[in-house]
């Protein structure tokens, strides 16, 4: 049989072999197949994924309006914030008439404080699309956050009205109610969100958290198990009842709830992670790195096991295995910015601040929208010397990150240095809300109660900490701090012995405990308190270091201060206010040689403390040695670049050695800013004043000097009258001269400048 072929056949098979590769290169094929692939990522979660297909949609076509929305739409769910509000407006640009790209705009306005132009895109919404309810939430989004509960109220009501099938706006409503302390109305609201969709996880999980904030730990349980029934698949609703256990001080509960989740969900990384996360939430790092190592050895290829196995290492400071397993995750994948956050952290435990602050820098620069990043940074900057860049890092971490206790923590700790006791009652406030079963979100809002004299309020919420939990010495440490403010000397001491008693290397209990004895002048009572307590741990560094300063400032004994210091530095090379202490004995003792290699020492063991440099300097400089004076502050400078003191000193000494006037006077300016409130900053930047013949400057700073000092009651400074006096002599005025140069002489005959002062004085007799 012969086989023919057709020519209208062949031509037909000769076109559609023309036609295929024709279409696999018409861009609008093209752009389509990237979005649908980008929506099929997207519908599964994977975010990161569907950005980088709908990214390359738009590289096909840039005006391909709703491939920016979807990209939005995926840096939203990925919280990168600054992506998300560039594709929404490129969206609005492109079709101004896409409401919801201009909801999710003015959303993001509104989280980032910007409300002027947030109310822009919500006049606009409300004029164009009126009976749109999620125009009605946004807007009620914006006046709540202005603070104006009653008008979000109503808006978000109207948004009700238009579409009660909406749970979502029952949930919003029900979050304003509580705001405006509405709570039985709240309860409400949150009950119709899950009547609307009663088998929704989202609706029954706020329901359930409001139970839990309210103390109502039972009928929370009880959502929460309705919320497993309903989805038993998820492990969203176990892990929020494994949180409601701890907040009820359940922890043996909730571990022994989430050892069963990870037998439920055995291929699912979420819910095998649990445990192990659960061991990292409440500190529990030893059980935390052996159930990660064991996690990744099961799951060699699960890419969030490997870095939460490298955040555990590095939270026990096992810095060169964190550091082994994260070099393998930057070798596959450079720009990770999870390893690169580790790289940082590590950098920062071994004290290579100034890598960690470059590491952590260039991954803000290529992420703005990395909370964590932000927030480690301001860690680095901080131990470098730089408080103020780094609370504002903590602060926009705060704003990516308002869910991390972390930063919470670290805010609160900016508040305590200010003093601003208002800020830190917020930060604990927020610690609280976020780890509810801790006591240490408490224990800060306690503090700012006390120091306002809020003592109701402080009593309510230590005898919260101690219900909670009660084997922790933290509520008693802080029931001792309040009865120590009423002056209750004896409910005090009660109180830090019951600390001791649940924590024998409590160094806060014993230090509250001395100081019952010493605020009642029984300097004895003290001293055998803290030998008691060696006594019981005598391998406490801390309690040592308590023991040698009660015998330094208190008893005045040196010798044996001396040796209280010497066991705490022994016990623990970093016990950085012992070994600063230690110096200042031996100073005292007049043994400088022995305090200049005691310091030097403990640079070797903390060669990135710049507090050692400054203080060997002052040693130094208590021998004129001013040569290694400015050696020493120029290396503490190295380490803390604004260091004020470092910076006071080193721009003295800078002078006494013929060092370059100008970089004092910037040294000198740095630490007045640095320290406004002392005596000696002022009387350093106008003696450089002098050195620069700007005499009249000179004296406006030794004059500020003097009130200074007067205002924190120091003693007289002959320095300050010394150089107030040669100011006076070169500007002519030599009765004022005479009075301050013999000042000088009165309050020290003997100082270091007695020579010139009187060789003065007798220039001006003459």
């Amino acid at each position: 049989m012969r086989l023919s072929s057709s020519p209208y056949k062949l031509l037909s098979v000769t076109l559609l072999l023309a036609i295929l590769p024709a279409c696999s290169r018409d861009p609008n094929v093209r752009k389509q197949k990237f979005f649908q692939s980008g929506q099929r990522y997207f519908e599964k979660g994977q975010y990161h994924e569907a950005a980088l297909q709908f990214g390359n949609a738009l590289r096909i076509d840039p005006s391909y309006a709703d491939a920016h929305y979807q990209l939005a739409q995926s840096c939203l769910k990925s919280q990168q914030w600054s992506c998300a509000f560039q594709e929404f407006s490129q969206t609005i640009e492109l079709q101004p008439e896409n409401s919801q790209a201009r909801i999710e705009l003015a959303n993001l306005l509104i989280m980032g404080r910007n409300f002027p132009q947030a109310r822009e895109q919500t006049d606009l919404l409300l004029k164009q699309w009126p009976n749109d309810p999620g125009v009605h939430v946004v807007v009620s989004n914006l006046l709540g956050n202005e603070g104006n509960f009653a008008g979000a109220l109503t808006e978000m009501q109207k948004a009700i009205a238009l579409d009660p099938n909406r749970w979502e706006s029952f949930v919003s409503l029900g979050l304003l109610q509580v705001k405006n302390n509405q709570a039985d109305a709240a309860e409400t609201s949150f009950k119709s969100a899950v009547a609307v969709n009663p088998k929704g996880m989202a609706p029954r999980l706020m329901l359930a958290s409001y139970y839990q904030s309210r103390g109502q730990f039972g009928n929370a349980e009880q959502q929460f198990r309705e919320a497993i029934a309903n989805d038993p698949k998820s492990s969203e609703p176990r892990g929020a009842l494994a949180r409601l256990y701890l907040a009820e001080g359940k922890k043996p509960e909730a571990e022994e709830f989430l050892r069963q989740a990870k037998r439920d969900f055995p291929d699912d990384s979420v819910g095998y992670r649990m445990l192990g996360d659960f061991y990292l939430a409440t500190g529990d790092l030893d059980k935390a790195v052996a159930e990660y190592a064991f996690l990744n050895q099961e799951h060699p290829k699960d890419p969030q096991v490997k870095k939460n196995y490298i955040q555990a290492l590095i939270m026990k400071s096992r810095f060169d295995e964190a550091r082994k397993l994260n070099d393998e995750i930057l070798k596959e994948s450079p720009q990770d910015n999870d390893a690169l956050v580790y790289r940082g952290q590590i950098q920062i435990g071994v004290g290579n601040l100034s890598d960690a602050s470059s590491t952590l820098q260039a991954v803000v620069k290529n992420d703005p929208d990395n909370g964590l990043g932000h927030y480690y940074l301001g860690i680095a900057l901080d131990r470098s010397g730089s408080p103020e860049q780094a609370e504002s890092e903590w602060r926009e971490a705060a704003r990516l990150r308002p869910e991390l206790a972390e930063v919470q923590r670290a805010l609160a700790g900016v508040a305590v240095r200010k003093r601003d006791m208002g800020a830190l009652e917020q930060a604990a406030t927020q610690m609280i809300t976020l780890q509810p079963a801790s006591p240490d979100g408490y224990a800060l809002r306690i503090i700012s109660y006390i120091n306002r004299k809020q003592f109701d309020n402080a009593e309510k919420d230590i005898r919260h900490v101690i219900e909670v939990a009660p084997q922790s010495p933290v509520g008693y440490v802080q029931l001792g701090s309040l009865r120590f403010v009423q002056k209750q000397y004896s409910e005090a001491g009660k109180a830090y012995q019951q600390a001791l008693e649940r924590d024998v290397n409590s160094v806060d209990a014993l230090r509250g405990l001395m100081n019952t004895y010493l605020a009642q002048n029984q300097v004895d009572k003290a001293i055998l308190a803290a030998n008691a307590q060696i006594a019981k741990a005598a391998d406490n560094s801390g309690f040592y270091n308590l023991l040698g300063t009660a015998l330094f400032n208190n008893k005045k004994d040196l010798n044996a201060a001396e040796a209280a210091f010497k066991k705490a530095a022994g016990l623990n090379k970093n016990n950085v206010d012992a070994l600063v202490k230690l110096g200042q004995v031996l100073t005292a003792s007049g043994k400088l040689d022995e305090a200049i290699a005691s310091y030097q020492q403990s640079i070797r063991d903390n060669p990135r403390q710049a507090t050692f440099f400054v203080l060997l300097g002052q040693v130094y400089e208590s021998r004129q040695d001013w040569n290694n004076a400015r050696s020493a502050y120029q290396q503490a400078l190295e380490i803390q670049p604004s260091d004020p003191l470092a910076s006071n000193n080193l721009a003295y000494a800078l002078l006494r050695t013929g060092g370059n006037v100008d970089v004092a006077l910037s040294l000198a300016q740095t630490a007045r800013r640095g320290m406004p409130d002392s005596p000696n900053a002022a009387d350093t930047l106008g003696w450089v004043y002098y050195q620069k013949g700007a005499y009249q400057l000179a004296i406006g700073q030794f004059q500020e000097a003097l009130k200074l000092g007067e205002k924190s009651r120091a003693p007289e400074n002959p320095n300050v009258h010394y150089h107030l006096g040669l100011a006076y002599e070169k500007t002519n005025q030599p009765a004022l001269a005479r009075r301050h140069l013999e000042r000088a002489l009165k309050i020290s005959p003997n100082y270091s400048d007695a020579a010139d002062v009187k060789k003065q004085l007798a220039q001006l007799k003459s």
